[in-house]
């Protein structure tokens, strides 16, 4: 499935990829930008712009801070699912706690479902170590 991308949005995605969350850069920069298996920050999607996107395994990641857990926010996170997952993704969140205190489990969880993800999409190639 082609993913569309709203353009107009390029300039902004630039801008929060210079200026991560405290959170996003400990993810990014201790876990995911070594990963064996490419991902992207600050990607637009549809109309999104998702923290972080594995286009091989078709995984969103969102770090999600204390307005998500507000009710506006909740509700347009769950808008925001549904058309990611229309799209054949699968959207994994984790709150800035869960980064600060359970970092560990935090990337097991996200290596688990990468390489679950991976051998649905590519059943013939194995999944890095």
């Amino acid at each position: 499935m082609t993913i569309l991308r709203d353009h107009s949005k390029l300039n902004t995605a630039k801008s929060l990829r210079k200026d991560m969350t405290p959170h996003e850069r400990k993810l990014w920069y201790l876990f995911l930008r070594d990963y064996p298996i490419k991902f992207y920050k600050q990607r637009i999607i549809h109309r999104y712009i998702v923290d972080f996107y594995c286009a091989s395994a078709k995984i969103v990641i969102e770090i999600d801070g204390s307005q998500h857990y507000e009710e506006e926010g909740r509700r347009q996170d769950i808008k925001r699912s549904r058309v990611l997952e229309s799209c054949g993704l699968k959207v994994l969140r984790y709150s800035n706690r869960e980064v600060d205190r359970e970092f560990s489990s935090v990337c097991e969880d996200i290596d688990r479902i990468v390489r679950e993800r991976r051998s649905l999409f590519s059943p013939t190639e194995k999944p890095s170590p």
